[in-house]
């Protein structure tokens, strides 16, 4: 399996490295975004990519791009990568790991949906019985369904910094009132038509991130990627168990060998042993398997 750490073109200008993303511009109306096989846990970049990774995240991507188009338009064009750079080798690059899409302009939040309590939202709930500033039910256990989806925003930080939760409110401010709204009920229906989905193939979305961009009308996208192993919490239905951690097909696997390492989570990351990636590209393998399974 190809492994890429990081892109190199010289068919186009690079623009900018994210944490997973390479972005190329190809001209003023559309970007060129090759998704490697990094992976970053706690917004930190760890030295060791994970084999195939962003075939996966680009597989599916594009599943979940069409699957919710219904929901709310993206920014693929439908260009093929490949005919946008020069060289075989180059083109080797992009096999599978590429999208052209449209030049927009990125909503400055991350749209955070939680059906469930896990995670950092666990964390916080056992010390303030909120999530986010949204006050919850007493006595709920880790890993149980939330009574109905939180819409849990945070702010984009740039790489090597710390995302930071932020309220709906704070939002509202920061968007204006009309475009938080219209991210919250994108950022709902989403979560909740993929969800859905997903528990007919035996996978519970636990939490998932979306990013959205708005083109020069005002109008609103879905951008980034949708859905995968990286931006969402990915369990399996018939190990869910409340009031446990259940097992995850996403980067979480990662997440719990990081915190068992002492790592203080601040750059640099530790190296991941061979077989902890290894089997992180079996987990991500199989959340493709089972949710674009005809």
């Amino acid at each position: 399996m190809s492994v890429l750490l990081e892109s190199n073109l010289t068919s186009l200008p690079l623009l900018h490295r994210g944490k997973v993303r390479d972005i190329y511009e190809v001209d003023e109306d559309r970007l060129l975004i090759v998704q490697t096989d990094r992976l970053s846990a706690f917004d930190v970049i760890l030295p060791s990519p994970v084999p195939g990774k962003g075939q996966v995240l680009t597989t599916l991507s594009n599943f979940w791009f069409s699957k919710l188009i219904n929901v709310l338009p993206n920014h693929l064009t439908g260009i093929k990568p490949e005919s946008l750079v020069k060289t075989d080798e180059e083109r080797s690059q992009l096999a599978n790991r590429a999208f052209v899409v449209k030049r927009l302009k990125p909503v400055p939040i991350e749209a955070i949906v939680r059906g469930y309590l896990a995670g950092s939202a666990w964390k916080e709930y056992q010390e303030t019985g909120m999530v986010c500033g949204i006050k919850l039910p007493a006595d709920l256990q880790e890993a149980q369904k939330l009574p109905q989806p939180l819409f849990t925003p945070s702010t984009k930080a740039a790489v090597g910094e710390h995302d930071e939760n932020i309220s709906f409110e704070q939002a509202s401010k920061l968007l204006g009132i009309p475009r938080a709204n219209a991210v919250r009920h994108a950022a709902m229906s989403l979560y909740t038509q993929a969800a859905d989905y997903a528990a007919t193939k035996g996978i519970i979305i636990a939490d998932t991130k979306f990013e959205f961009g708005t083109d020069s009308s005002g109008k609103m996208y879905l951008i980034d990627e949708a859905l995968t192993p990286d931006s969402s919490r990915f369990w399996p239905a018939d190990q869910y168990l409340v009031g446990s951690n259940p097992p995850s097909f996403d980067k979480q696997f990662v997440r719990d060998w990081l915190e068992a390492s002492g790592w203080n989570k601040q750059h640099p990351a530790p190296k991941i042993p061979a077989d902890i990636l290894e089997k992180t590209t079996e987990k991500y393998n199989e959340a493709v398997r089972l949710l674009m399974d005809a």
